[in-house]
């Protein structure tokens, strides 16, 4: 297998011919579409414009199996984007391997424009994560977007498991996920947002932050589809149909045709009321569905401790795991 690496780290104003190619045109690296809301913040910075070095954030990994094991077929990053080898530290799946999205700065600021291209090829099996935390931090001009784009090929297994964004005040981020997923392809997905920087007091001061989550076949076909847009100025989002005066938003998506759908559904809400203290100062909010045409479940959870969902999630997932590989699903190592 021929394993291919490519970095980027750019810090002049080369021409995209020589720096990046494709990957550096706005059509590569801006949403096909932005959200009204985030949209109306759109207005020039000056020296560091959208696009300027270090603006743009690009990562492109491909896995593939291998004789004994998932590798990294292909490798292309640009700063401020970047991984690490990946590990293999499940014992029972030496298999499989984990690897964790870092960034080198300390979040995402104005006008960044950020874009993941993750590719798991037939047969194979993957972890990946991201480091720490997504920290949106205070913008005064323009907004900031992230795609992710996730192709998931025949009989894979792929588990895609951020950790949390927190948007700081008077930040505006508007966050693109796509999958194409294969029917045969078994694919777990986690989503959270904080409402702020909660250790400061600090709860949806944010201008908007907005999110699409897409599912499609390889024939184009929709599969699922999940938005989310929390707009504070715009009437608030403390409501009973927004977050009900909740400081953690939690999405959790499974797609698998190894389970039935009905039946991992069940077993989900029956281990999230297990975990649900009525009594604790958290007071969560759940519920779980199965998806359209019986090709998953879908799980949204509310609450005020960020421990608390934090492990309410890894509980799930670890659930899961155990549920469609037959395995015990490892603990997660991040310092």
């Amino acid at each position: 297998m021929t394993i291919e690496h490519e970095v980027i780290n750019h810090v002049g104003s080369e021409p995209p011919e020589f720096a990046g190619g494709y990957r550096l045109q706005r059509a590569h690296f801006e949403p096909a579409r932005v959200p009204d809301e985030v949209l109306r913040y759109d207005e020039a910075m000056g020296d560091l414009d959208v696009g300027s070095p270090g603006k743009v954030g690009i990562m492109q990994l491909e896995f593939a199996k291998g004789e004994h094991r998932t590798e990294l077929a292909h490798h292309y990053q640009k700063s401020p984007l970047q991984i690490m080898r990946p590990l293999y530290y499940d014992e029972l799946r030496p298999d499989m391997p984990y690897t964790f999205l870092m960034s080198t700065g300390g979040g995402v600021l104005q006008g960044d424009r950020l874009r993941t291209d993750l590719t798991f090829g037939p047969g194979s099996s993957a972890h990946v994560t991201t480091q720490a935390h997504t920290r949106i931090y205070k913008m005064e001009r323009n907004y900031a977007t992230a795609i992710v784009n996730l192709v998931v090929g025949a009989g894979a297994y792929v588990e895609y498991m951020p950790d949390p964004v927190i948007p700081f005040a008077r930040s505006r981020y508007y966050q693109h996920t796509r999958v194409e997923l294969d029917p045969t392809a078994t694919l777990i997905v986690s989503e959270t947002v904080y409402a702020g920087r909660l250790a400061r007091d600090e709860r949806h001061h944010y201008d908007v932050f907005a999110s699409d989550f897409e599912v499609f076949r390889p024939d184009g076909s929709l599969v699922a589809l999940d938005k989310v847009r929390l707009v504070p100025g715009d009437g608030g989002v403390e409501g009973l149909a927004m977050l009900d005066g909740r400081d953690v938003l939690s999405m959790l998506y499974v797609f698998t045709p190894l389970v039935p759908a009905q039946e991992l559904a069940d077993s989900l809400h029956e281990l999230l009321a297990e975990l649900t203290d009525t009594t604790a100062q958290d007071d969560p909010l759940f519920g779980v569905s199965v998806l359209p045409g019986d090709v998953g479940v879908w799980v949204r959870a509310l609450g005020n401790d960020t421990i608390a969902m934090a492990r309410r999630t890894a509980a799930l997932w670890s659930f899961i795991h155990e549920r469609v590989t037959g395995l015990a699903a490892p603990a997660i190592r991040k310092t």
